[in-house]
């Protein structure tokens, strides 16, 4: 099997179905138009397929000749709610709603490994799982999708799961890159909402201000980072929104922050857990004012198997050359709801430079009005992924 030459000569229509997705972003669980265009792209393979019933998910599984091991190759659907500014003639057809994280191409990509396995089904020995999944940016679309039993969808849990993520920075193009252990970070919500007294912005001292409180909690979490945790246990906690009040002259209520936080150790999330509640909450006892405080676990640590970790290292050099593999040097503080796969399953998440300028540093990143990724590479990805489904099946 010469996945390469064979995902080259449907690169066109790769491309082509990757553009297709592009136009029509969707956000969520709900992707219905996604949906219909992966169904249709995959119509005429040797698959069984089946929808998701919470989620628009669909989940195919391809019965090898002879009995083996299950693969899973995954691949997510969803878009982010931002507006595309880029000029290119494919642009998002949606306002305020964008292929901002290179989800299109993954979804293309595993077409492409479907089709490719497909054409040599009397040759593989075991079954493929291919997870289309959506929801992954911030809706648990994994957790759903294992929920309705994707792990176990060709009859018995899968030995083995893979998944492949473009860059549209930081990485060259063409490059593919993974470690051994913990790769992304778990993501945990935390949400204030500090309960004061407003008035007249002219008479400060007959009101319980709820936003100086506010302010000095989303400092003193900054502090807790760097006083309650060892420099060597990398945590974030970023506030990304805060929101308070009408007018300039008017002492709200209540002032609103919530945070992300990015964790790599059960301790570490235990702790900061229990620490940034009960600091918020202490602070606003402190000035007379009380803070309702929820924190939300989110995504666990994305852990890749060191084994299939080396698999995947060991297979980009043999098939594709030394210069197409460069070992990650340390985890990303990003999360990835692939990681409820890897809890469950042995298996490798990897980074795919997908960047469209030569220097990966000049590049817009994922998530950025801006970022565009080099749909070129998507033969290469597919071809990827199917060579790790049949020699992982031929590994036993």
């Amino acid at each position: 099997m010469d996945f390469r030459e064979e995902a080259a000569a449907i690169s066109g229509e790769l491309i082509a179905l990757r553009r297709e997705l592009h136009r029509i972003p969707e956000i969520g669980l709900d992707l219905p138009k996604t949906q219909a265009v992966v169904l249709r792209a995959l119509e005429g393979l040797p698959l069984e397929i089946t929808a998701g019933t919470t989620s628009t998910a669909v989940t195919a599984v391809l019965r090898g000749a002879r009995p083996g091991p299950v693969v899973l190759l995954r691949g997510d659907m969803d878009a982010l709610p931002v507006t595309e500014e880029n000029d290119a003639e494919y642009v998002s057809g949606h306002v305020g709603t964008m292929h901002a994280c290179g989800h299109d191409l993954h979804t293309a990509g595993l077409v492409g490994a479907a089709r490719l396995l497909a054409a040599h089904r009397d040759e593989l020995a075991g079954d493929v799982v291919f997870m289309f999944q959506p929801g992954e940016e911030g809706h648990d679309g994994a957790g759903h999708m294992i929920a309705e039993g994707v792990l176990d969808a060709a009859g018995r849990r899968a030995d083995a799961a893979y998944g492949l993520h473009v860059i549209s920075d930081m990485v060259p193009r063409g490059v593919f890159t993974t470690r051994p252990g913990p790769m992304m970070a778990a993501s945990s919500g935390l949400f204030v909402n500090v309960v004061g007294n407003g008035g007249h912005g002219s008479r400060p001292h007959t009101t319980l201000d709820p936003i100086p409180v506010a302010a000095e909690i989303v400092t003193a979490l900054q502090n807790l980072v760097t006083r309650r945790f060892s420099v060597f246990e990398p945590i974030v906690i970023t506030v990304g929104t805060f929101h308070a009040g009408t007018r300039h002259n008017i002492i709200p209520d209540n002032a609103r922050f919530e945070a992300t936080v990015r964790t790599f150790s059960e301790e570490a999330l235990a702790q900061v857990e229990r620490e940034s509640v009960r600091l918020a909450r202490d602070i606003a006892t402190a000035h007379g004012l009380t803070a309702e405080v929820r924190f939300d676990r989110e995504y666990p640590a994305t852990v890749n198997d060191a084994d299939e970790a080396a698999f995947v290292a060991e297979t980009v050099r043999e098939v594709f050359g030394e210069d197409r593999y460069t070992p990650m040097p340390e985890p990303v503080m990003g999360s990835e709801d692939f990681s409820r796969v890897l809890e469950a399953v042995p298996g490798s998440y990897m980074f795919y430079g997908a960047t469209v300028k030569d220097d990966p540093n000049e590049a817009a990143s994922n998530h950025s009005p801006r970022a565009a990724f080099d749909d070129a590479v998507l033969a290469d990805g597919a071809a990827l992924l199917a060579e790790l489904a049949v020699r992982r099946m031929n590994r036993g």
